[in-house]
């Protein structure tokens, strides 16, 4: 099954004041997330498809496609909820959904006219009707995210962007944690994720891309990034 992200109909200005009030942002980060709409270097689209750009624009956009391919899904799930889907399952998956959908918003208010485009995903291998299909799909968006945000944190230069960033990833893994649950009690820190020091393991961008274009008809890549910068 194949859906198109749409932009919300609520302002960008009311995206982002709903997420700064639920991350719980300073006034010195929104200020400093303010200031990545002023980003002089335009956003590079190549053949491949749509190339995120360098800097920390670039890993603004990063985390914004990911955040568009969760929201897409997880608006999907509760559309077409699978079938025996129980309250309390509705409840948790109703929560994620809303959090995905502020991410995928503020991240498109704060990067303002540099954000990459709305792309349009490919969920043809889920089926949406089936509990441990839809399970399985959310485990493997959420612990990629996870590690999505652990593997590109170091390249942040920006202090105001990387609080932002590690708000979101502390969200992001309550969420991984609790679809592995809703899979098999107890797997919360299965060692799939967590390494033998206790830490969280982390996928390079490339990586990541790699897994998340299996689910987007619209091509994300990184060939541009510069690492250095």
């Amino acid at each position: 099954m194949k859906t198109e992200l749409n932009p919300t109909t609520d302002g960008a200005n009311m995206a982002r004041r709903s997420f700064l009030r639920y991350a719980g942002a300073s006034a010195a980060g929104i200020a400093l997330i303010g200031s990545a709409a002023s980003c002089k270097k335009d956003r590079i689209m190549t053949t491949d498809g749509i190339d995120i750009g360098s800097g920390d624009i670039g890993i603004l956009n990063y985390a914004y496609a990911l955040e568009q391919l969760e929201a897409s899904f997880y608006l999907q799930v509760i559309a077409t909820p699978y079938s025996g889907m129980t309250s309390v399952e509705t409840t948790y998956l109703t929560d994620i959904r809303d959090h995905e959908v502020l991410h995928r918003d503020f991240f498109k208010a704060a990067i303002g006219a540099k954000a990459i485009g709305m792309l349009t995903t490919d969920f043809s291998t889920i089926n949406f009707s089936s509990r441990a299909s839809v399970l399985a799909a959310a485990k493997l968006l959420e612990d990629t995210g996870v590690r999505a945000y652990d593997g590109a944190g170091y390249l942040i230069k920006d202090p105001g962007y990387l609080t932002i960033a590690g708000k979101i990833v502390s969200v992001e893994a309550r969420h991984a944690a609790l679809i592995s649950n809703l899979i098999a009690p107890g797997s919360f820190v299965g060692d799939d994720q967590v390494d033998i020091n206790g830490l969280n393991k982390s996928n390079t961008i490339a990586e990541v891309l790699g897994a998340a274009n299996g689910f987007l008809k619209t091509k994300v890549n990184a060939v541009n990034y510069n690492y250095k910068a």
